[in-house]
């Protein structure tokens, strides 16, 4: 099995991992304000706790991805004036979601930054929307809050028109769709009606008609690999009844880049689904990793409680969000990671550098919470209230995970350092 490559810390709302990938440093924090207040207030305090974390590793002005998470639509438009403002210049492709923050704060935001004065790294902010990095010869595309250009549809019209603005976004910068990696769909109301079906039939419907002649990812496919091949995704509820889509594109032109789909050995692929549950299947991978010699980057797609294809530990949260836990501990095992061809580079829960929860009840979020902190540890988390895509699904977890084949691990980040943290964001 691989040896981990990241240190990591977490404390009263300030969490973050910090993973070395060759010469390049890649800076994940979650941002929770610790105090009440104003919305403007809250958004201050948390991504200037954000802010100094990145200051601290050396990557400052170096955020490129981030998801903010709100209680209400209502609140998208004055957040995004918000971190404009913050950010001005280096705006950082941006995706507001209308889920609440599980601890009633008026918003919450996950970061991603990739560092600088290390191996070089060039950032191209095109829009708040669109934020391509480079380094090493590779160019990963970024681009956030993707929203039909027509609300009042229907969501497989929606769904097709989202994915449509993706596609033209990355065509912008020459980037293709057959190069998306990773995909989010969020779906207000996605387990209602939608006429004679469900609202995330249709959205299943529409992007499996999307990909339909999309070869993904050819050229940093395994020799040989049979099948259609599908991004990482997840497909989650929010408030409201609207469509917002983000994702994540890789290009290169290097031959030592490899993607692979992987599937899970507890659980059906997705898209091979029953009609029971879809009369057109999910079409996602249930991760994808990336490996670069010694290195592995795994996008950890939207886990369930479910085993084979059906719902486990129905009603009991403890149940449901340990046995998806256990789905990702086995997704990123070392035995499955070989089993894809992949051998050396499996990894543990240790391994994840960041997690979202989302969880369907309020009133299910400490427990949830403690089965998170107990199996996953010090790790930058956000946890949302969020429709899974079954009405007896209660918790949806998806994440990223790192691994390096040999190699010494990080040093963690003690307690020393956010109290440090602490002070310096005090007096920012």
């Amino acid at each position: 099995m691989a040896t981990h490559t990241i240190g990591k810390a977490s404390h009263m709302g300030i969490g973050y991992s910090v993973v070395e990938l060759n010469d390049v440093r890649h800076i994940f924090a979650a941002g929770v304000p610790r105090h009440d207040g104003s919305l403007r207030e809250q958004a201050d305090d948390a991504l200037r706790t954000i802010e100094t974390v990145i200051q601290e590793e050396g990557t400052r002005g170096s955020i490129v991805h981030q998801a903010v998470f709100v209680p209400d639509v209502a609140l998208i438009e004055p957040c995004r004036q918000i971190i404009r403002d913050f950010y001005g210049s280096e705006m950082p492709a941006t995706s507001y979601i209308p889920q609440p923050p599980c601890d009633g704060k008026l918003l919450a935001i996950e970061a991603l930054g990739v560092g600088r004065g290390l191996g070089e790294v060039e950032i191209e902010r095109i829009s708040e929307q669109l934020v391509i990095t480079r380094h090493n010869d590779i160019a990963w595309i970024h681009c956030a809050q993707v929203v039909p250009q027509s609300q009042d549809t229907t969501v497989y019209d929606g769904t097709l028109n989202g994915l449509e603005q993706i596609r033209s976004l990355l065509s912008s910068v020459n980037v293709r769709l057959d190069q998306v990696i990773r995909t989010w769909l969020y779906l207000g109301g996605i387990v209602d009606d939608e006429g004679p079906t469900q609202r995330y039939k249709e959205l299943n419907r529409a992007r499996s008609d999307f990909y339909r002649d999309i070869p993904f990812l050819t050229g940093l496919l395994p020799p040989g690999r049979q099948g259609r091949v599908y991004p990482a995704s997840t497909g989650i509820g929010t408030e409201g009844r609207g469509i917002m889509m983000s994702a994540i594109a890789l290009a290169t032109q290097r031959t030592d880049i490899v993607a692979v789909p992987l599937e899970n050995p507890r659980q059906v692929p997705a898209f091979d689904y029953a009609d029971c549950y879809s009369p057109k299947s999910p079409k996602f991978s249930r991760a994808m990793a990336l490996s670069c010699g010694n290195y592995a980057t795994i996008f950890i797609s939207g886990t369930a409680s479910i085993t084979d294809s059906e719902t486990r530990h129905v009603g009991d949260i403890v149940g449901q969000t340990h046995e998806t836990l256990t789905n990702i501990e086995a997704l990123i095992s070392e035995e499955n990671l070989s089993r894809h061809g992949l051998p050396g580079l499996g990894t543990s829960l240790d391994g994840l550098g960041l997690v979202r929860v989302y969880i369907k009840r309020p009133a299910d979020y400490a427990q949830a919470r403690a089965v998170c902190e107990q199996r996953l540890g010090e790790l930058p988390t956000i946890y949302a209230i969020g429709d899974v895509c079954r009405p007896d699904l209660l918790v949806e977890i998806e994440g990223i995970a790192f691994s390096r084949k040999t190699t010494s691990p990080l040093p963690s980040v003690d307690q020393m350092d956010f109290d440090h943290l602490r002070w310096k964001s005090t007096v920012a």
